[in-house]
């Protein structure tokens, strides 16, 4: 916190007084304020450091650059002190000056960005970009998940439900594996997952009563199906008038060897045969998408189908 006699030495620069101005509303590098200023680094850095140890000012570092900004963390005589100082000169014409050359800083600043996006767009989901993942932003995504009750259908140990859980009414899982349902049982207590449930079952005839889910899906699970549109029938049956199926699955593919490594039942479903397993199950508003290719043999694509049961008409 600044004293008012050593505020009134630091104010009785003109250059420091400048700064001030400056800084009352933009924050700005070293390099910034050399070019508005008009002065050498090292002049300008002693300004600061004064300006900064009688607490007027205060500073950030942002790698190899540092920037400055007004310190609000004054008494009110201090406040006042500043104010009065800065009412004294605005309208002289080097502090003019001083704002216009701001300006055209502050839109040199916008230029280098919009030069940048300008150059990366149509390429923004191509390639990589720092912090820009699936992981980061499937967790965003998580966050948005209202409290509603869900069916996970093959849920194996079910990851994807101990995600949603949190913000979830209640969640359903179901998989025909008893070992699978021990261990997800087991991962849910030990996060204290306490509304989600496991049930073993069979997910072409689910232990599950009709209209008891807002949100159904099966994730990489319809392809072990003995009967694909049984599953996707009794999915259909789950879902409350306006829930929602979803379903994350392979596109039809030519591997082989899906069956031995994997116990695939299914090489995959083409875009078209998910689109008529949905119209047939009565769904609305279907859309049905490859929302991934991988880049190594055997180039697996996954789909994301999606649909909607119709709400009851009102008699």
């Amino acid at each position: 916190m600044a004293e008012a006699w050593d505020t009134l030495k630091l104010l009785s620069d003109a250059t420091r007084l400048r700064v001030i101005l400056l800084l009352r509303n933009e924050e700005l590098s070293v390099a910034e304020l050399q070019e508005i200023l008009d002065m050498g680094q090292s002049r300008i850095s002693s300004h600061l450091a004064l300006l900064r140890n009688g607490g007027l000012l205060e500073d950030r570092k942002e790698g190899k650059r540092t920037y400055y900004s007004y310190c609000n963390k004054q008494a009110d005589s201090i406040t006042q002190l500043i104010e009065s100082a800065c009412n004294a000169v605005r309208n002289d014409g080097q502090i003019e000056q001083d704002q216009a050359h701001l300006q055209r800083v502050l839109e040199s600043r916008r230029q280098v960005s919009e030069r940048y996006f300008n150059e990366i767009a149509n390429r923004i989901g191509k390639n990589y970009c720092p912090g820009r993942s699936w992981e980061a932003m499937g967790h965003f995504l998580l966050r948005l998940t209202p409290k509603i009750d869900i069916v996970d259908l093959g849920a194996g140990e079910g990851i994807l439900a101990h995600l949603l859980a949190p913000r979830a009414r209640h969640i359903h899982c179901i998989d025909n594996s008893p070992k699978m349902v021990e261990i997800g049982t087991e991962i849910a207590k030990a996060h204290g997952l306490e509304n989600l449930t496991y049930k073993l079952g069979d997910i072409e005839d689910v232990p599950l009563p009709a209209e008891c889910a807002d949100l159904v899906y099966l994730s990489q699970a319809l392809h072990h199906a003995q009967h694909p549109l049984k599953a996707l029938k009794e999915a259909y049956r789950l879902l409350r008038p306006g829930g929602q199926l979803l379903v994350i699955d392979l596109n039809k593919h030519a591997f082989e060897k899906a069956r031995d490594l994997y116990a695939d039942l299914w090489l995959g479903f083409s875009e078209n045969t998910m689109y008529e397993y949905f119209k047939e199950c009565g769904l609305s508003k279907i859309e049905v998408n490859v929302v991934a290719e991988e880049k190594e043999a055997p180039y697996f694509e996954t789909l994301l189908a999606c649909g909607f049961k119709p709400s009851k008409v009102k008699e």
